[in-house]
């Protein structure tokens, strides 16, 4: 999953950034208001975690704009200002959950955790196409109930196409999704395409239902057989 931190505070940003990347996470910074729009524009990801004091210009500001991008992100408000009037705000704006400062890293990643869970499958703990599961809360996958070893990055790929069963990605978005922004601006995607190989024959001797499938020039879809 893709976070990016819109947070002035350098030494919170580096905190949480730390503790997110332990968690596995494939996390993003913007120190303030000009920084994050110009990554919004550019760049997509599943979570933002917004401060609303920027040092140059309102984190709700930046709401109405990922509204007017027409953009469904996640975004948890991080912010000292705890009063009921900023909370609605940021709420009626499409905000998702409001965690006022100073927060438990525990209780952040419990708050992210169960935002994530609300978007999958009605829910569930665990994400399921054809005879492959995998349970992001313990980074596990399985074929036909038997776990099966995968790297991190075989892992991060199969779990993002599992949550986007049948669609089209393109390199460039898969790219910037599993390994984080500026990714787009390497000369090649040779590493993408040595990860999902091993990916395939993992799947495939497992005996998967599943498969991903390239489409020349374009990028890559998950269908099952």
């Amino acid at each position: 999953m893709k976070i990016l931190i819109v947070e002035d505070d350098a030494d919170l940003r580096e905190i949480t950034t730390r503790s997110l990347e332990k968690e596995r996470y494939v996390v993003s910074q913007a120190p303030d208001y000009k920084t994050a729009l110009r990554k919004i524009e550019d760049y997509d990801y599943d979570c933002i975690l917004l401060d609303i004091m920027l040092p140059d210009g309102s984190g709700l500001d930046l709401l109405e704009e990922l509204h007017a991008l027409g953009k469904r992100t996640n975004v948890i408000i991080l912010s000292a200002k705890d009063s009921l009037e900023d909370k609605v705000k940021g709420l009626d704006l499409g905000a998702d959950d409001y965690l006022p400062k100073p927060y438990h890293l525990a209780e952040l990643h419990a708050r992210l955790k169960s935002l994530f869970r609300r978007n999958q499958r009605e829910g569930e703990k665990k994400v399921s196409y054809g005879n492959v599961e995998v349970i992001p809360d313990h980074f596990k996958v399985a074929v036909g109930g038997k776990e099966l070893d995968l790297n991190r990055k075989e892992y991060d790929i199969l779990l993002y196409f599992m949550l986007r069963p049948g669609r089209l990605v393109n390199k460039t978005t898969l790219a910037e999704s599993v390994w984080g922004d500026h990714i787009d601006q390497v000369d090649n995607f040779d590493f993408i395409y040595a990860q999902i190989k091993n990916l395939r024959k993992h799947l495939k001797e497992a005996g998967a239902t599943v498969e991903l499938k390239a489409v020349y020039g374009i990028g890559y879809k998950l269908v099952e057989e």
